[in-house]
């Protein structure tokens, strides 16, 4: 089996990407140095409660960043892991059911990172009073000021603050989704699967800028919401099991609501998203091909999703998606 054909769940269909992304997907030489570094900086932000999630949470994004990013420097890659370190913490810590037991708990703790985002170095509460997680963001913050240029940080505070309200919107449904269609869904995964954000850390990542005609691009922009989409989808199945087994939520994510939708079971609402997936990296694939003729920062932009998407092929085969 190679990268590209995962089957968590035997009994439901999955997406067949072999075609799209075939693997083997290139990967950092640096991958277990990312691991190692990212133990240490959860250590010295304590951002995760049990020894286990800790390792779990440094295997994946470690292994999974040498994968994101296979050709950037060390320094780099430390970075982005870091921040996708916070992300992924603030987002099992304060996101999903614990966000929708205290609502305003979470817009409490997200408004002191927007406070943060904007620019301002006192917390609201005065000094002493942030957290682990402002800590840390607060470090992150100023790490990536140093390496992005004015442009870039705008971008990523911006994506950082989408995904704030991503998880916050995440949180407000999780309990009664009835009215979320699928354009509803399909608007806000990106942002709480986070994949539009690598998108940005992978010009800062990789050393290049797209200028915005490059942006407005159609191809572009094709390219990006078909890896955004992908992402979320593939996530979506990989997670299905775990994220329903002890009764646990079941009805806002991918598989839950074409099953409102269509009025199918789980196995056909699998069947489904296994060929929306397919269709989307199928489009990716394409863009890809078509920007990466030549050279200069479309090239390495197209290599970069290509990249992206590729990751998040991998991520889903993780014993974090286990039940």
């Amino acid at each position: 089996m190679n990268d590209a054909t995962r089957t968590k769940a035997p009994a439901l269909p999955m997406p067949d990407l072999r075609d799209s992304f075939p693997g083997p997907f290139a990967t950092s030489t640096h991958a277990d140095d990312i691991e190692r570094h990212a133990t240490r900086w959860l250590g010295t932000y304590p951002l995760v409660g049990s020894p286990r999630k800790l390792g779990a949470l440094a295997n994946i994004t470690g292994q999974g960043m040498a994968r994101t990013f296979p050709t950037a420097e060390p320094a780099d890659l430390f970075l982005c892991a870091d921040l996708f370190l916070w992300l992924t913490a603030f987002d099992d810590t304060h996101g999903e059911a614990a966000g929708a037991r205290d609502p305003a708990r979470l817009v409490r703790t997200i408004s002191e990172c927007v406070h943060l985002l904007a620019g301002h170095d006192e917390p609201p509460g005065g000094p002493g009073a942030r957290d682990a997680f402002g800590t840390a963001l607060g470090d992150l913050l100023a790490r990536f000021a140093q390496r992005a240029t004015p442009a870039q940080y705008l971008r990523l505070t911006a994506h950082l603050r989408d995904n704030l309200l991503g998880i916050l919107w995440e949180a407000h449904h999780i309990d009664g989704p009835d009215h979320i269609t699928l354009a509803d869904y399909r608007s806000m995964r990106p942002h709480t699967v986070f994949v539009r954000t690598l998108m940005v850390t992978a010009e800062i990542a990789l050393g290049y800028e797209l200028t915005e005609r490059d942006r407005s691009l159609e191809p572009v922009r094709e390219l990006q919401s078909a890896v955004a989409d992908l992402a979320g989808w593939i996530n979506d199945l990989a997670s299905y099991a775990k994220e329903t087994a002890h009764d646990g939520p079941t009805t806002l994510n991918l598989p839950s609501l074409l099953m409102r939708q269509h009025g199918c079971d789980l196995e056909e609402a699998f069947r489904l998203a296994s060929r929306m997936c397919e269709q989307r990296a199928a489009v990716a694939a394409a863009r890809i091909t078509e920007l990466a003729v030549g050279e200069g920062p479309l090239s390495v932009h197209a290599g970069a999703l290509k990249s992206i998407a590729s990751s998040y092929v991998w991520h889903i085969d993780h014993s974090r998606y286990q039940t």
